[in-house]
């Protein structure tokens, strides 16, 4: 599903002249296959779940790096979101953000491409934020975010379908007191009139996020994102 999403996407990216770059030699979602292959093979069994790759190089040749560079940077957050829906769907966690970078190779062939998977935890804090439907970022802190209708929430959604106080964005208390950069988050519903979702499921206890995870509250989605 996330593979189906991004070529959709992807077709939106190379509309029109610049569209016929792309009918040859190597598509932009075999990239994206490849990079959830490589989750795949180096997934490994933790105490927390199980640990996926969060950071991935892309290594092409100089006429597809050539290629792709006009839409490079919307190319790589594409790949990001890829990485992240993957993780989602197969119940994996991440170390840390998700990046993906690219570098061309001399010694590749046109068509060819080379992906590493590495999994990297922050050497400094990780930022924690949620991100609105118009692109604003709210930040988390050690502090808790209620999620509501009434002027006094920390995050005021006009949204009918949004209950006056409906759900909590906090710290989970396993983490409160070690490094801001093992700090997870959790949501939890406050007795909502229609429920708050992750990724498309409810919240009966208090569920720790996931970089890529959306919260549904209401008509309203919230992406839950580390940086």
């Amino acid at each position: 599903m996330g593979l189906q999403q991004f070529e959709r996407r992807l077709e939106r990216m190379v509309e029109g002249v610049f569209a016929r770059a792309f009918r040859s030699g190597l598509q932009p979602v075999e990239i994206g296959r490849r990079i959830t292959r490589e989750m795949d093979l180096r997934r490994t069994i933790a105490p927390r779940g199980t640990l996926s790759p969060n950071e991935f190089m892309v290594a092409l040749s100089p006429g597809d790096r050539s290629r792709f560079e006009p839409i490079e940077s919307e190319l790589i957050s594409e790949l990001v979101q890829v990485a992240r829906d993957h993780a989602r769907a197969e119940n994996y966690i991440f170390l840390g953000p998700v990046k993906v970078a690219m570098e061309t190779d001399d010694d590749l062939s046109p068509g060819m491409v080379l992906i590493s998977g590495e999994m990297v935890k922050p050497a400094r804090s990780s930022a924690a934020s949620l991100v609105l439907p118009d692109g604003r970022k709210l930040e988390l802190s050690s502090k808790p975010i209620v999620v509501g209708r009434l002027p006094d929430s920390g995050l005021v959604l006009a949204d009918p379908n949004v209950s006056r106080y409906h759900a909590e964005f906090r710290p989970a208390p396993a983490t409160l007191g070690g490094a801001e950069s093992d700090r997870e988050y959790e949501v939890s519903d406050m007795g909502s009139t229609n429920g708050t979702k992750v990724n498309g499921i409810p919240v009966v206890n208090a569920q720790v996020l996931r970089d890529g995870d959306t919260v549904t509250v209401g008509a309203t989605t919230i992406r839950f994102e580390r940086t």
